[in-house]
């Protein structure tokens, strides 16, 4: 089979390796349908700290497919099973896993990072994410492109979990990439008063307005900060949501903060150093500041159904479809900031579902 094998920062290599054997817990599924991350491109370009040098590792995470073989001991699952994959596998038994937050274990196994990811033909799914509620079914709605992608989608939904939005709320969102325009949808979701979003570029706002946002901002422009107070008739945001990775952008969101206001601060800074947050203004406020990461399987689970039922269309997303063999064209895409997800398609697989 076809697999894009990741070696260290800057090399993958699409090339020939045998099918995975499965153990008789486990299953095996046929790709046919692996979005691109900013995860995938943050190692791609900087490696990770779970991947020691030497490690050949096969990328993806975002993956949705149809199991074609299932180990002995399997039950739950058949053949010919259309299925999608949530990609943090938790130990089980830590407190975190007990309550049900495996994106927490600090001991998690990852697809695409400590197990062989969806960019090849066939991915072996290991016993213990089985076990761990791992692997889910998809509703006959939905088409593997939009199944790959609703696990960042669920991870957005975690975000907006944190911080409430309600039908009173005016939502601020700072960035509009793929991540901003999942917020976009969720938050028109939820029935918030006004959605503004806001953005270095003008190229993807577009798409934010086209999604639902009421008013867009072009910061390398106009001053976010004026716009906000003038929507709000001085009172400032209800929420504030950061979708880009930028101390100035993390800064900034607790300034736009009304009265008993909310932020999450959703994309992180990786390396990028603190941030300082002016605490008098958090006290007489009365603010509350968040902070999520992944999404539960449970998270994943809620989100399986809310874009199974229709009331969001994920393929809107989709900017661009590849083959496997053309995945440093995908990823270059990704990166480019032009379009919105990446997605790669195996087979040709380009669904006409409703």
């Amino acid at each position: 089979m076809r697999a894009a094998v990741f070696h260290e920062p800057g090399k993958m290599v699409v090339t020939d390796v045998p099918v995975p054997d499965i153990e008789a817990d486990e299953i095996l599924v046929r790709v046919r349908a692996a979005s691109i991350c900013g995860t995938d491109l943050r190692i791609l370009r900087y490696g990770h700290f779970k991947l020691p040098p030497g490690r050949p590792r096969v990328l993806g995470h975002e993956v949705a497919g149809d199991v074609v073989e299932v180990g002995s001991q399997v039950t739950g699952h058949a053949i010919g099973d259309r299925v999608s994959v949530t990609p943090n596998v938790g130990c089980g038994h830590c407190p975190r896993c007990r309550a049900g937050l495996n994106n927490m274990c600090q001991d998690y196994e990852a697809f695409g990072v400590t197990i062989d990811g969806g960019f090849q033909e066939y991915l072996r799914v290991p016993g213990f994410a089985l076990q761990r509620g791992n692997v889910f079914r998809l509703l006959e709605t939905l088409s593997y492109a939009e199944a790959a992608l609703v696990e960042p989608f669920s991870c957005c939904y975690r975000g907006q979990r944190a911080v409430d939005v309600g039908f009173e709320d005016v939502v601020v969102i700072i960035g509009a990439g793929p991540i901003g325009a999942f917020h976009v949808m969720l938050a028109r979701t939820a029935g918030a008063r006004k959605i503004i979003v806001a953005n270095r570029s003008e190229a993807r706002l577009e798409t934010a307005a086209r999604l639902g946002a009421d008013v867009v901002v072009t910061t390398s422009r106009t001053d976010l900060t004026e716009v906000v107070l003038a929507e709000t008739d001085g009172r400032g945001a209800d929420v504030v949501i950061t979708a880009a990775s930028s101390p100035d952008v993390q800064a900034e969101a607790v300034s736009l903060l009304g009265v008993h206001g909310r932020v999450n601060f959703f994309s992180g800074l990786g390396q990028g150093g603190t941030v300082p947050i002016d605490t008098n203004k958090l006290h007489y406020k009365a603010l509350t500041l968040t902070g999520t990461t992944g999404s539960s399987n449970a998270d994943y689970a809620q989100c399986l159904h809310l874009v199974g039922d229709r009331r969001v269309r994920l393929d809107q997303l989709v900017s661009g479809t590849f083959t496997l063999d053309d995945i440093d064209d995908a990823f270059r895409h990704a990166s480019s900031g032009a379009g919105m997800k990446a997605m790669v398609v195996f087979d040709g697989e380009k669904e006409d579902r409703p």
